[in-house]
């Protein structure tokens, strides 16, 4: 059956404004530590320790007799796509842009969700949905051409501008594929259980390629861990804030309005990546950063509207 959204209410929108915040504090944070840990290593790290954090009240779900295994290829690919592709792809991205730009790229995630949903899940598409779209992809092009219209026929693309819109792609399925979740009441109606779930298996796929990487099967010539205070710092805050809070806030506001409009909250990552870039890293936006700020949430404002 087609999925049935709720209307945006305030609470929720208050819900979905949790995530974006989270999700630009740990682009600045992959960005800060990018020299002391290789990506794939962080994004392994990061959900092994949201693991350890949720193991104590979500430890039932991984037991025989859970209701989980009867899904368990649903959740491996919940695992797959959430836990061992998106942030990977995103860490790996940070290696060659900026902050400011791989969450901006990312911000073309409305016309994957769009597009997915009329393609897979029976969605009917709006047209101040797609007009929405249009403005935030504009916002993308913007900053894939530096603020130079005209460079687009010859634009240069950056080997982490790829990464992050393979990564939106994996995002929006994820998305999709949480708002159809075949999953037993027991497991989707108790948030622990459920994103439990997904990490166990997103783990397998994580160390999967975490172990490439050490082996060297991904290019990274010289695989090593700097270890000190503030990576352990930034380790605790990737684990619990944009992992656990940020997930727990984005499946419930998927799961109460739908992907669709969930995704143009999303686009306000950049906004605050913009915000935390400038106090943490020294990066000013330019003055495309900020047109682009523009058309992004015009596109939030159109789409949103019944």
């Amino acid at each position: 059956m087609p999925f049935v959204p709720h209307a945006l209410t305030p609470r929720t929108a208050a819900l979905l404004l949790v995530p974006p915040l989270l999700w630009a504090g740990n682009a600045i944070v992959g960005r800060l530590v990018h020299e002391l840990i290789p990506p794939l290593t962080l994004n392994f790290l990061r959900w092994l320790l949201a693991f350890v954090v949720l193991l104590p009240i979500a430890h039932q779900v991984l037991k025989r007799t859970s209701p989980l295994w009867p899904h368990w290829r649903h959740f491996a690919l919940l695992g797959l796509l959430g836990v061992g592709c998106y942030n990977s792809l995103q860490y790996l991205a940070l290696q060659t842009s900026t902050p400011i730009n791989v969450t901006l790229v990312a911000s073309s995630s409305p016309v994957f969700m769009l597009a997915m949903g009329a393609l897979f899940f029976k969605q009917t598409v709006r047209k101040r949905q797609m007009f929405g779209a249009v403005l935030s992809i504009a916002g993308v092009m913007l900053v894939l051409c530096r603020g130079d219209w005209h460079a687009l026929a010859h634009v240069h693309w950056v080997l982490g501008d790829v990464f992050v819109l393979i990564a939106t792609l994996c995002w929006a399925w994820y998305s999709w594929l949480l708002s159809h979740s075949p999953a037993p009441a027991e497991v989707r109606g108790n948030w622990a259980f459920f994103l439990m779930a997904q990490i166990a298996f997103g783990l397998v796929w994580s160390g999967a390629f975490t172990a490439a990487e050490w082996a060297g099967l991904t290019g990274w010539v010289d695989a090593h861990i700097s270890w000190s205070w503030p990576l352990v710092a930034a380790l605790v805050y990737v684990a619990v804030g944009p992992a656990l809070l940020a997930y727990r806030c984005w499946g419930l506001g998927v799961q109460r309005v739908g992907p669709n409009i969930a995704s143009f909250f999303a686009n306000l990552t950049p906004l605050f990546a913009a915000t935390l870039s400038v106090l943490a890293l020294g990066e000013l936006p330019q003055l495309y950063h900020v047109a682009a700020f523009v058309l992004i949430i015009g596109g939030i404002v159109v789409s949103s509207r019944q």
